[in-house]
């Protein structure tokens, strides 16, 4: 099927803490999606069946809770009522937004996933209702060819979104579609947690995903591209990831992502939105039970030779490292019960320094979520205190094949080269209780091969 995602760079309010009237908020808003028509329709006359707009896209971000309610849709929370916005305005107050939205998925005749706040009246017999009165979410919804509203999906894993209540239980959200079936969803920083993403991608036996997001890239281990590849290869799905469009503040990386391809764009240089559409297959069968047999040898361990460990700082965790010295070698770190493994070789020496860092713990910077890593990483100078840092550039072509005694079975693979382009691995997957993930000759210099592992339970 024909799929398209659009990163938007969005008209954001000079001031989004202070207080305006609908009126005002709905003619801000109309500047973005005027916008998100013109893609709509360009999508469309380039054959996209399904069009995804990102997160925050329509009114911006950094509101407070009464600043933001003017930018909120009224939208029912309900699976029994059918409605088309654009073809029944009248049936709700304060629909305006939803109404836009559900004609230009009708006019265009193309399935439409975009994001905005709404809000939904509480009793105050219900103990979770805000002293305000009013639930406010941070809102997906999808619209089908003709205009309907076919599914909600409320944010549940909020990053620091003040203006914005967690749903009471986490929604598990799907619509079908007459040329790919099911597609699930679900938001930005919920792609780290086990609810409501994986357990919808399991429950539902799911194989498309559409993702809007506002994701502030942070290498080496989270760029947006790096981590939406990643998972769409751990799950073996295809996603629709939109991103949105704000370099200054270290937020791009969208993309069409099957497990085998991806159609990706990164650009933190110049401005604008970009429009992203990829012809990509309908997944029908389950890769996992392939992946489990996937030949590839983990060697014997007992020959690695000692190197130095260091620690540094990577991602606000504290990595132990060891140094990847030489033109080949084989090399081991621990740290609590995670022992990683690194067989390599350099096509060319470079004078650039690698490092073989391990992580178990808990992180706790900008969330709190328990990691287990490995990671090949490029450090950012020569010295042992660059490793961790974030590094754009490469030139080090590099075998490898990198494995660790991972005790979740959670893992995302990520494999970033040199300019933030993604290469694929030759081979993962289990072996001898280990995970492992293996590359002759990646495609451009290395910039971080690391097996990224999330172990649910212990957050």
């Amino acid at each position: 099927y024909v799929a398209a995602v659009y990163e938007h760079e969005s008209v954001l309010s000079p001031n989004p803490t202070a207080l305006v009237d609908r009126q005002s908020a709905l003619e801000f808003m109309g500047r973005n999606l005027d916008i998100y028509e013109q893609q709509a329709e360009a999508a469309a006359r380039q054959g996209a069946q399904i069009i995804v707009f990102p997160e925050d896209g329509i009114h911006g971000f950094n509101f407070t809770r009464s600043s933001i309610y003017p930018y909120l849709d009224f939208v029912l929370h309900s699976h029994s009522v059918k409605w088309n916005p654009c073809r029944e305005p009248h049936l709700f107050n304060d629909t305006e937004v939803l109404q836009r939205l559900s004609c230009m998925a009708l006019k265009n005749k193309i399935f439409l996933v975009a994001n905005l706040g709404t809000k939904q009246p509480c009793e105050r017999v219900d103990p979770r209702c805000p002293s305000d009165g009013r639930y406010q979410f941070n809102t997906n919804v999808a619209f089908s060819d003709d205009g309907m509203l076919v599914a909600t999906y409320r944010k549940h894993n909020l990053y620091f979104e003040y203006a914005f209540d967690t749903p009471p239980e986490p929604d598990y959200k799907l619509f079908d579609t007459p040329f790919a079936g099911k597609f699930g969803m679900f938001t930005c920083f919920d792609i780290l947690f086990f609810e409501p993403a994986v357990n919808l991608i399991r429950r539902y036996n799911l194989k498309q995903v559409v993702y809007p997001t506002a994701w502030m890239n942070q290498l080496p281990l989270l760029a947006a591209v790096e981590f939406q590849q990643a998972f769409a290869t751990a799950f073996n799905i295809n996603i629709l990831a939109a991103n949105i469009h704000h370099p200054t503040l270290g937020m791009t990386g969208s993309g069409i992502y099957t497990p085998v391809k991806s159609f990706i764009y990164h650009n933190m240089e110049s401005y604008g939105g970009k429009l992203i559409v990829a012809e990509i297959p309908v997944i029908t069968t389950d890769y996992k039970t392939n992946l489990e047999k996937t030949p590839g040898t983990v060697s014997e361990k007992g020959n690695e030779e000692l190197a130095p460990i260091f620690y540094a700082e990577m991602m606000y965790d504290n990595f132990t490292f060891v140094p990847v010295w030489g033109g080949e070698g084989e090399l081991q770190v621990c740290a609590n019960t995670l022992c990683c493994y690194l067989n390599y070789r350099r096509a060319v020496l470079t004078d650039e320094l690698y490092a073989l860092g391990v992580f178990d713990g808990l992180h706790t910077v900008h969330g709190t979520y328990y990691v287990q890593a490995c990671a090949l990483v490029k450090c950012g100078g020569l010295s042992f205190s660059t490793c961790g840092q974030e590094v754009t550039d490469a030139t080090a072509v590099i075998d490898f094949q990198l494995w660790g005694n991972m005790s979740t079975p959670y893992i995302f693979p990520l494999l970033l080269t040199s300019g933030i382009t993604l290469d694929f691995a030759d081979h993962m997957g289990w072996k001898n209780n280990h995970y492992f993930i293996s590359k002759n000759r990646t495609s451009s210099g290395l910039l971080t091969a690391a097996l990224y592992g999330r172990w649910y339970e212990k957050d």
